[in-house]
C-alpha cells in the first residue's frame, strides 16, 4: 500500500493591514485591478488559527505513523540473507 501523494495547494498571499497602513494598502490594490475585500481577524484569532494548523499537521502525522504501523504489520519486509539459526 502507497501512502498518498502530497496535497498540492494554492500559494496565498497575506496582507497585513493596520490602521496606520489602510489606505496606501488599498491604494496599491486598486492601482493592480484588484477589488479590495477584507476577511479580518484579531491577533487573537490569527494565534487560534495558528493553533489549529498545528493541531491539523500534528493529526496528520499520528494518522500517518498508524498507515506505518499497518503497513508494517501487512505487509512485512522479507529478510535477506537470513540464515537457520541465526
Amino acid at each position: 500500500m502507497n501512502k498518498p501523494t502530497p496535497l498540492q495547494i494554492e500559494q496565498l498571499e497575506w496582507i497585513i493591514i493596520t490602521s496606520n497602513n489602510a489606505e496606501e494598502v488599498f491604494k496599491r490594490l486598486e492601482e493592480q485591478g484588484i477589488d479590495p475585500v477584507l476577511f479580518g481577524l484579531t491577533d487573537k484569532d490569527f494565534q487560534l488559527l495558528a493553533k489549529n494548523f498545528a493541531r491539523i499537521r500534528n493529526h496528520l502525522k499520528v494518522t500517518n505513523d498508524l498507515l506505518d504501523k499497518y503497513k508494517e504489520y501487512y505487509e512485512p519486509e522479507k529478510k535477506e540473507n537470513v540464515k537457520d539459526g541465526e
